[in-house]
């Protein structure tokens, strides 16, 4: 019996070694407690599922366990991105929601997502409830899952329709379909494939899809993780068909990626900065911004210049989801690709990320390749950043965060520390120029330094006394 812990963003582990049935029944039966604990379990729970390996069969696992509690269950009829089952917890007026997916991690994982009755995640106090209420496999109630469905207690049904239809209240998919367009879709071999030709075809569009049929080995990428080098294919492919812009989606559709017209990349926090700036300053929206500790500066610049308020916490979107809710905030994300919008729910969504970029091209008429470049010019400052990750077990840390908490470095390549903060992680403020971010993950057993700079010159200057700091320097 393993112990199960929840990370970022729900638990993840190594397929047939933890992540097995048992172990899923075991967490279900957790969940199912913490439902009960708070007069929730009799609104029912739904349902969903990622393309991996048998993520279809640990749902069902997971809607026998449910069903044997006594506990509603609406089953995804197919696989299901992110967002619309997070959706389907609102339109179903459920008491949460499970989903197996691993999102982004390597193919040999898979995972257990839970979500609250607003459709976002649960925060981390609730997360620690479900962990302690995880028994023993004999002390699981399961019922067969026909014997479920033949009860009333499991019904599949198809969440898509009630999904679409809330997302025409938040961009106008006919203006959309009519955009004249060339796209570029990058599903990841996952839950997204389909979603875009589904919703903008019909009209002087042309869109392409490629790695769109399931997969669970993810060939031509290391893992469904919408950064280079996994959407280089992708990228390539854009210059080849003449693209004007490359839409990425990760595994399960909650995180979003984008490819200029000239296939270059544009990285997550640029993105984000971009969405931020389309809402204050395409649609002339205002409210709060909500950002976790590891993305860009910029949101704090734009919340300057339109004078809203600027949130930072730690990173996952159990953090981000809490304070999106208490602010009702406009835009809520985290460094990883994962957005999150007011009038939806309070959860990642690159559909709908997707769909507001194509809108916000369509609306001023400019390639992504010039957005960014207005974007800039509007702040007045370039801003360049990268990411290092590196494998690094778990028993390691102690031994490593004693290392950083000694640490008080005066400069990081030659650029003076003007703070140090350890809201998650260590973050070493360096005033004008930026910062560094080193924290260690919290699903995977990997150490990430950070950092986002003014200086093209200092990037990897900046990350190498990151490396030198963590002790990860041979």
């Amino acid at each position: 019996m393993s112990d199960i812990k929840f990370g970022t963003d729900g638990w993840r582990a190594r397929i047939a070694e933890d992540y097995t049935f048992d172990n899923v029944r075991r967490t279900t039966q957790g969940f199912a407690q913490y439902l009960k604990n708070h007069a929730l379990a009799e609104r029912g729970v739904v349902i969903g599922y990622d393309q991996r390996f048998a993520s279809e069969h640990f749902a069902a696992a997971a809607a026998e366990v449910m069903a044997g509690n006594g506990i509603r269950v609406w089953l995804t009829a197919r696989n299901t991105p992110t967002p619309v089952i997070s959706y389907s917890v609102i339109e179903r007026q459920a008491g949460g929601a499970i989903n197996i997916t691993a999102s982004h991690n390597p193919p040999t994982d898979n995972g257990f997502k839970v979500r609250d009755p607003q459709g976002g995640a649960v925060p981390p106090e609730g997360l620690a409830e479900i962990e302690a209420a995880i028994p023993p496999i004999e002390r699981v109630r399961r019922l067969a899952i026909q014997e479920a469905e033949a009860a009333g207690l499991v019904q599949r049904w198809d969440p898509d329709p009630a999904y679409i239809a809330h997302l025409s209240t938040l961009v106008d998919l006919e203006k959309l379909r009519h955009a004249g367009l060339k796209i570029l879709v990058e599903p990841m071999w996952g839950n997204g494939a389909g979603w875009f030709p589904r919703l903008l075809s019909g009209g002087t569009n042309t869109l392409w899809e490629i790695h769109a049929g399931r997969n669970p080995l993810f060939p031509e990428m290391q893992r469904p993780e919408p950064i280079r080098p996994n959407i280089d294919v992708a990228l390539r492919r854009t210059v080849e068909l003449g693209a004007d812009v490359l839409l990425i989606m990760d595994g399960d559709a909650d995180r979003m990626g984008i490819g200029d017209e000239n296939g270059v990349y544009i990285n997550q926090l640029q993105v984000y900065a971009l969405l931020a700036y389309y809402l204050l300053e395409v649609r002339g929206q205002r409210g709060a911004i909500v950002k976790t500790i590891s993305t860009t500066s910029m949101l704090n610049r734009l919340g300057e210049m339109y004078g809203v308020d600027v949130h930072e916490t730690g990173v996952g979107f159990k953090y981000v989801a809490p304070k999106v809710l208490e602010t009702n905030a406009l835009i809520g994300g985290e460094e990883s690709g994962g957005y999150a919008f007011r009038g939806n729910v309070p959860e990642r969504d690159g559909i709908l990320g997707n769909l507001y970029f194509l809108d916000f091209m369509l609306r001023t008429g400019k390639t992504p390749a010039q957005l960014l470049q207005t974007l800039f010019k509007k702040l007045g400052q370039t801003y360049y950043y990268d990411r290092i990750d590196t494998r690094f077990p778990a028993e390691k840390r102690p031994m490593a965060m004693a290392r950083l908490n000694a640490a008080q470095p005066k400069t990081i390549a030659g650029v003076p520390v003007t703070g140090i903060v350890t809201l998650d992680g260590y973050k070493y403020e360096l005033g004008d120029y930026g910062w560094m971010l080193i924290r260690f993950s919290g699903t995977e057993p990997i150490v990430r330094v950070y950092c986002e700079v003014t200086d093209p010159q200092l990037v990897a200057a900046v990350l190498d006394g990151g490396l030198e700091l963590a002790g990860l320097k041979d």
